[in-house]
């Protein structure tokens, strides 16, 4: 159906106007207004319809079509019905071309062949993956090509001549320009370079047809687009028309809309007969023809994948970010001078942090003996200043002066306004408005420190929402932004970069545990986990000593058995979410899965590649704590050791009591106490009547003491 897509800009060329390209999720506002929108696009003159697979995080979009894949969510709507409704359109004679567009993740889980035979079965001609990076691409173009159908790229303002040229060569009907940095949203006007950026695309795609979206709201719009462009795509702007529409009156809202921006002007369309004699010879010519493209290789100093796990699934527009980091980062850490900087900071920070026996919770266990590594005592409180001040120093280097983050439990929060703070840099936080409820003490520790807070309504408005609302954010500011990211977690070079600056932990441990025992390494380490980063940090200096067993403690919530958790290692699958692949807590339609933990600091569907990497491989073991358990840990290394810890430590301790009381005495167990307890207090209280009586702790919070 590729030739059906090429046709279509002929066929406009040739009458003397542009394309039009309108887009709607599919399920939106409700599913059965699907078809009736679809062929009041039809009717109204459009030439080529874009449906959108609906996903539960889309990076790359604004409120508008964030919203509009929310609610078809809810409506109900799969990959498999999406495909359902699309055959249907067909069959009641919607015969203009169909680009279906979406995210990866879905895709991988249905299986990439079986999707785009389906696809093609049910009357798409092409798609548009929005995430879907150049190496990847190529598989899909050929699965795509095999099945007569197109693979549309998406370029943007800031793609590379070499990610161009094979771009083009993926194209095989025309080419999406991105016509702004940023994500998708009607605008008062069109950018002011599009001339420029059209040029250069050209210049690799040739007689390749060009269409440009991104803010085209207005029939001046599509004219001045027009005047560049083969073909213009308006998206954002109908969504909320036929949002705002009457129900029973979205057919005339879609129809009405495209007449206007096209002046009345129609084109002849395939009657049903017609359309489905082209979907047949396109398969049968698909078979006499491969269109099999060469590998893609772009150098990377460190390396982008850690086994099947890691890569850059994101936005073209994102690219541009994550290349200016990766340079940055190759950079300063190749540079003596930069890790002189950042060792001056030790003394600020408070490293090393101690390294002691646990004498009394060693008794309690009566198994091997613990040893506290103690992040907890660092400046703000945990792990997380390390990170931060390494990546605020990176930030100088790059000549930034606005720093965002995103947290959940609020410490890399803190940690990253405590760091800009002491360098003069201005500080923004995206943080979900549930754990901006829940931690309520580090906004306040935040907002003292100078930075400012955005609360984040969306979705599940936790950390995953957060991370979404950062990205967004960064890819529309990046001249004068960088954004720190917290944990292990999202696309190349975030994980290696965290784990880098992390792994200070582990060395010092190694350092600290062998002069106190002659020599020696520890049997075991615990750690917590969420997205990574005190994981992987204390993790990766003993990943080459395979006497070292290393453990994972994640959020078991309510139970890995019920649907409120977080273990994404121990219940997840394989996928693609924020950026990069690893383990998904996901349905079984490729959603990504709301979570919940006791902790906001492990409320996260994700994880970091690495440990991913180390979960295939054998070479790291992880269990799951639910909140009752991690609220026993909590309440054990506080009245036996004296150690208020974080509730995401608590996972920690809890974990490896188990494990301890399985060891002999002679051997020596590590637990990486990774922050501490004061931003919690609250949150327990708040627990302690629910989860109290399951661990014998009858302990409450009291507004006044003294009162009777």
């Amino acid at each position: 159906m590729s030739e059906q897509l090429r046709q279509t800009f002929a066929n406009a060329k040739k009458e003397g106007r542009k394309a039009l390209l309108t887009f709607m999720t599919a399920g939106y506002p409700s599913i059965e207004d699907t078809i009736p929108i679809l062929k009041g696009f039809q009717e109204g003159g459009v030439d080529i319809i874009e449906l959108g697979m609906p996903f539960s995080d889309p990076i790359a979009d604004g409120p508008t079509i964030q919203v509009s894949n929310t609610v078809a969510l809810e409506n109900g709507v799969t990959l498999k019905m999406t495909l359902e409704l699309l055959k249907k359109a067909r069959a009641e004679g919607v015969t203009v071309p169909v680009i279906l567009m979406g995210y990866y993740n879905p895709i991988l889980n249905y299986g990439e062949e079986k999707f785009i035979k389906d696809a093609a079965e049910a009357g798409a001609n092409g798609f548009i993956i929005v995430d879907l990076p150049p190496e990847e691409a190529i598989k899909v173009r050929n699965y795509v090509h095999d099945n007569g159908l197109s693979l549309i790229p998406l370029v943007a303002p800031s793609t590379t001549d070499e990610r161009l040229e094979l771009l083009s060569q993926i194209a095989n009907s025309f080419v999406y320009v991105v016509s702004r940095m940023g994500t998708t949203g009607a605008q008062t006007s069109v950018a002011s370079d599009l001339d420029v950026l059209v040029a250069r695309v050209r210049k690799h795609t040739g007689e390749t047809p060009i269409a440009v979206g991104f803010g085209v709201a207005t029939r001046e719009h599509f004219t001045t687009v027009g005047e560049l462009a083969d073909g213009v795509v308006i998206g954002s702007k109908i969504v909320n028309l036929c949002k705002d529409a009457p129900q029973g009156k979205r057919y005339e809202t879609a129809k009405d809309y495209v007449e206007g921006i096209l002046a009345g002007v129609k084109h002849k369309n395939p009657t049903t007969e017609e359309f489905y004699a082209m979907q047949k010879k396109s398969k049968e010519d698909a078979q006499l023809t491969k269109g099999v493209i060469g590998n893609f290789h772009e150098a990377h100093k460190h390396k982008m994948n850690f086994g099947d796990f890691g890569g850059q699934y994101v936005p073209e527009a994102l690219h541009a970010c994550l290349r200016e980091l990766e340079a940055g980062f190759d950079a300063a850490v190749a540079d003596p001078s930069f890790w002189a900087d950042f060792k001056s900071l030790y003394s600020y920070i408070g490293r090393p942090s101690s390294l002691h026996r646990a004498e009394r919770l060693t008794d309690y266990c009566g198994g091997a003996q613990i040893w506290l590594k103690r992040e907890d005592l660092n400046h703000t409180g945990s792990h997380k200043i390390n990170n931060a001040l390494a990546q605020v120093l990176l930030a100088k280097r790059l000549g930034k002066t606005n720093v965002i983050a995103e947290t959940g439990a609020g410490q890399h929060g803190v940690a990253t306004a405590t760091a800009c703070a002491k360098f003069g840099l201005s500080c923004t936080v995206f943080m979900g408005a549930e754990d901006v409820r829940r931690q309520a003490l580090n906004v306040f520790r935040m907002r003292i420190l100078g930075a400012k807070v955005v609360s984040v309504t969306n979705g599940t408005k936790t950390l995953r929402d957060a991370t979404s609302e950062a990205f967004r954010f960064w890819v529309t500011n990046l001249k004068n932004t960088y954004y720190v990211v917290g944990s292990a977690i999202g696309p190349h070079p975030y994980p290696t970069l965290v784990r880098t600056f992390q792994s200070v932990i582990g060395n010092e441990t190694k350092e600290q545990f062998a002069k106190l025992n002659d020599g020696k390494l520890p049997n075991a380490i615990v750690a917590c986990v969420g997205g990574g980063s005190n994981s992987t940090g204390m993790f990766s200096p003993f990943e080459k000593d395979l006497s070292v067993r290393l453990i994972g403690v994640e959020a078991g919530g309510d139970g890995i058995d019920t649907a409120y958790h977080s273990a994404t290692l121990t219940a997840g699958r394989p996928g693609v979410f924020h950026g990069v692949k690893t383990y998904v807590l996901q349905d079984t339609d490729g959603q990504v899965h709301d979570t919940h933990s006791v902790s906001a600091g492990l409320d996260y569907p994700g994880v970091g590649p690495e440990l991913a990497f180390w979960k295939s491989t054998g070479r790291a073991d992880f269990m799951a704590a639910t909140d009752a358990q991690a609220l026993e840990g909590f309440k054990l290394l506080s009245q036996l050791e004296g150690i208020i810890p974080a509730l995401e430590s608590s996972h920690a301790i809890y974990g490896a009591i188990q494990i301890a009381e399985t060891m002999p005495k002679d051997q020596h167990l590590v637990i990486n106490i990774s922050g501490r307890g004061d931003k919690d207090v609250q949150s327990v209280a708040e627990v302690l009547p629910k989860l109290g009586p399951k661990i014998g702790w009858d302990l409450r919070f009291e507004e006044d003491p003294s009162a009777e």
